[in-house]
């Protein structure tokens, strides 16, 4: 079976799954870079909490928006499953209020690796353009307040 060049591909009006991917891509990742810096800095906004308290509540409310899109998607089984894993990410918001702040970091960086799952299986259906979105929102957001933790640096008033 002789393979297809790209260029043939392409003129023939198929674009290759690859391609597709990496350019429907980069919008999504390119906004959840930006949008990354917000939780990082949320602290700014709620002066009358403690830094982990917004951090958890932060991490809790990004969970809990897949129950949403598993509602959307309406199977029961993506239902339970979604449920299972916002009440993880809950737990560890929870546990991160009191405990070390790295709770919260692994909290977020977790939850960018299971927005590259739910993109790369497509678990919940209709989610095409928010999990390398929410990934990046997360990536980002978990590596500022890493850095904010080594280097001391409280974010608050």
């Amino acid at each position: 079976m002789q393979h297809e060049r790209p260029t043939a591909v392409i003129a023939a009006g198929r674009v290759p799954v690859g391609a597709r991917c990496l350019g429907g891509l980069r919008t999504p990742v390119l906004w959840g870079v930006a949008w990354g810096c917000l939780p990082a800095a949320s602290p700014l906004a709620f002066p009358w909490l403690d830094a982990a308290t917004v951090y958890a509540l932060g991490l809790a409310m990004t969970a809990a928006v897949y129950i949403g899109f598993a509602v959307a998607d309406g199977r029961s089984t993506v239902i339970a499953v979604e449920v299972c894993i916002a009440s993880v990410f809950v737990v560890l918001a929870a546990v991160g209020v009191t405990g070390p702040a790295w709770v919260l970091v692994a909290g977020l960086a977790g939850h960018g690796v299971k927005d590259l799952w739910q993109h790369r299986t497509g678990f919940v259906s209709g989610t095409r353009w928010w999990p390398p979105f929410c990934a990046s929102v997360d990536v980002v957001a978990a590596a500022l307040i890493a850095v904010t933790i080594l280097a001391d640096v409280q974010v608050g008033w």
